[in-house]
């Protein structure tokens, strides 16, 4: 079993203006580890701006639907996809891994303590029926990215 993490897609946090006028707000980072970029899948570092808005990360039509703020790196222009590995931003947090079905519904869920991401993720799409697991901080609750079965590692 194999599994690919890629990052969100960059055209979507292209048009900044838009975003502010939709809500989004735009920040610095102040401080190293504190803002995860969800396209770059790194975290900021201090001086860069980034924008604070709300993403869809769940977009079921299940009760398990989700939404949660989110950070974007200004100008990001680059999703990397991570092959049957973690990205080193999801290894230096308490994380809360979810595990879905086909249907968008929650087969199971467990918290991995920094460093272990990978053995999570594994763990849970051990369970043939989960197709992917959303990754998010176990303590802000934040979407981090979504670890989705794979042939192709």
């Amino acid at each position: 079993m194999t599994y690919r993490i890629e990052g969100l897609d960059p055209a979507r946090f292209a048009d900044v203006e838009a975003l502010l006028a939709a809500g989004a707000i735009r920040m610095t980072a102040d401080k190293p580890g504190a803002f995860p970029c969800r396209v770059t899948l790194e975290d900021a570092e201090p001086g860069e701006s980034v924008l604070l808005l709300n993403h869809v990360s769940a977009d079921v039509a299940t009760p398990f639907r989700a939404s949660h703020a989110i950070f974007v790196r200004e100008g990001a222009t680059r999703a990397p996809a991570h092959r049957d590995a973690p990205p080193p931003l999801l290894d230096t947090r308490r994380l809360s891994l979810r595990g879905f079905d086909a249907a968008g519904m929650m087969r199971a869920a467990m918290v991995a303590e920094p460093g272990g991401a990978d053995a999570g993720i594994r763990g849970l799409l051990d369970d043939e029926e989960i197709l992917y697991v959303d990754v998010h901080t176990a303590a802000w609750g934040c979407f981090l990215a979504r670890a989705e079965r794979s042939d192709d590692a």
